[in-house]
């Protein structure tokens, strides 16, 4: 995998950013002085605590909400103050509030550094959205059996077993592999989804987007369009296009010989993306920037989920019985079928509860002021403040979790039989926000869900796993908010003894 910098100067680049960071830091304004603050409350030491905010910011947060509650506060970071909520009524209060109050899309470009990394007609144009709550999710049945073929020759690709010998693997690269074949089985459909130079891209693209995001953020915006040219981001549109143009022409003249709704015609998000592209869009080069968009926002997460399934699943051997229990019986009777993966409630609950605990970041449903905002404790948010609901501490809260920080992995299992709201993966709740909660929630859930419980169904009849000897589940590592597997963490698989 490729990175800007094959050999970066690491004391220049620091003793750089210092002294940009120095004379360049926004410095906090006094517009947010009635909200309490976590650390150093004064204008000039809020730059400490952003230099603490890129390292233990989930440790700041979670402070911030054991010494205030259930409320409001904030904490600096090297841009501005950033609010944090924590308690029901708030998440409550922020899901209810309109995209013209509370802005979400704002967030996200933002936070992604949209107009530089994705480019600026995903920032303005964002039409990718409601085909995956719609296109893609009504066609989830259609893409079985296929897509547990793809799984199933991409792990046995990924691990090159013979007989009963273990072999050990990285655990966050192997999965990116994995779900970058089974996603763009769905995206683009075979031979491509095959194509190792072309998937290989997409995990490249991915790193890149997150890496430069990330960074940009540290940075004034005056240096962010010069950063972007570095991490060079056209030229990994150019790459794209190679692979991605002959099929599109493909398509194109597909199209125009036997029209719209042609027999035959490939159900997937390419061809969903080229039916409602405009003009401007329909361009090769926009298809292209809006494939990897998706592939980014489909390896990204799903990758980091599974990667922590994995490890607590090879954590905790005494619950592989139980859910191969659950699952053979299911996949004698169904197949390898949609409504088989609807039948594995504890699958589900298994998966669920590891996101609960390891879910991709410490905050969520970040959104931003377009006007004043006022919560019902009279808590004031001026225009232009940027929010975000305290994740971690809502998902290891006791009043919302009996036992909150133990894995207890059939939790959402047996929560089914004490309540009568869905408690599966993909339904939210202020108590469980992993995929945010409200209108605003990942559209791209539902498809997720079921790619995650296949590659763990898959996985718990195929394989045994186990952690390398002596070590315990690998700790998180992160990355101002984001939560991350630690990427050089190991698993061991052998072939499944019966």
């Amino acid at each position: 995998m490729s990175y800007v910098l094959d050999k970066p100067n690491i004391p220049v680049f620091a003793a750089s950013f210092v002294v940009l960071t120095v004379f360049f830091y926004p410095w906090p304004g006094r517009k947010l002085d009635h909200i309490p603050a976590v650390g150093y409350k004064s204008h000039f030491l809020s730059f400490i605590g952003g230099f603490q905010f890129l390292y233990k910011a989930h440790e700041l947060i979670q402070k911030g909400c054991d010494q205030f509650g259930e409320g409001v506060f904030k904490i600096p970071t090297f841009a501005r103050w950033k609010v944090i909520v924590h308690g029901e009524k708030y998440i409550e209060e922020i899901r209810k509030a309109p995209e013209n109050v509370l802005s979400f899309h704002e967030a996200v470009n933002e936070q992604l550094q949209v107009q530089f990394t994705l480019g600026p007609t995903i920032a303005t144009n964002p039409y990718h959205i409601p085909i995956v709550r719609t296109s893609m999710t009504r066609s989830i049945p259609s893409f079985f059996p296929g897509l547990h073929d793809e799984v199933a020759t991409v792990f046995k690709a990924k691990l090159p077993l013979a007989d009963d010998k273990w072999i050990k693997v990285k655990s966050l690269e192997t999965m990116m592999a994995v779900v970058s074949r089974a996603s763009n089985y769905a995206f683009v459909g075979s031979p491509l989804c095959r194509n190792e130079e072309y998937l290989n891209h997409t995990v490249d693209y991915t790193v890149k987007v997150a890496m430069a995001s990330s960074i940009m953020q540290l940075f004034p915006r005056s240096f962010r369009p010069m950063l972007s040219n570095l991490f060079g981001f056209e030229k990994l549109i150019d790459r794209g296009i190679q692979y991605l143009e002959p099929l599109i022409e493909e398509r194109r003249q597909a199209l125009k010989e036997h029209g719209q709704d042609y027999q035959g015609k490939p159900n997937d998000m390419l061809s969903w993306l080229m039916d409602e592209a405009n003009e401007e869009e329909a361009s090769t080069r926009l298809l292209t920037r809006r494939m990897l968009t998706v592939n980014m926002a489909a390896i990204h997460t799903s990758s980091m989920t599974f990667t922590q399934v994995l490890f607590d699943l090879a954590a905790h051997p005494e619950y592989v019985m139980e859910l191969r229990a659950e699952v053979e019986p299911i996949i004698e009777r169904e197949g390898w079928t949609y409504e088989a993966l609807s039948q594995m409630i504890k699958v589900d609950s298994f998966i669920k509860e590891s996101q609960r605990l390891n879910a991709i970041g410490c905050i969520i449903m970040e959104r931003v002021t377009q006007q004043p905002f006022v919560f019902s404790d009279g808590t004031i948010l001026p225009t232009g403040t940027f929010l975000s609901v305290a994740a971690q501490a809502t998902h290891t809260s006791p009043k919302n979790y009996k036992d909150p920080h133990t894995f207890r992995p059939f939790r959402y299992a047996e929560k089914r039989e004490q309540t009568a709201r869905k408690v599966d993966i993909v339904s939210t709740h202020s108590d469980f926000v992993a995929f945010g909660h409200g209108v605003h929630a990942c559209p791209g859930r539902f498809f997720a869900a079921n790619e995650l419980k296949l590659m763990l169904a898959h996985v718990l009849m195929e394989y045994d796993v186990k952690l390398p000897e002596g070590k315990g589940r690998p700790e998180n590592k992160w990355y101002m908010t984001a939560c991350v597997p630690d990427p050089e963490a190991e698993v061991l698989f052998r072939k499944r003894i019966i």
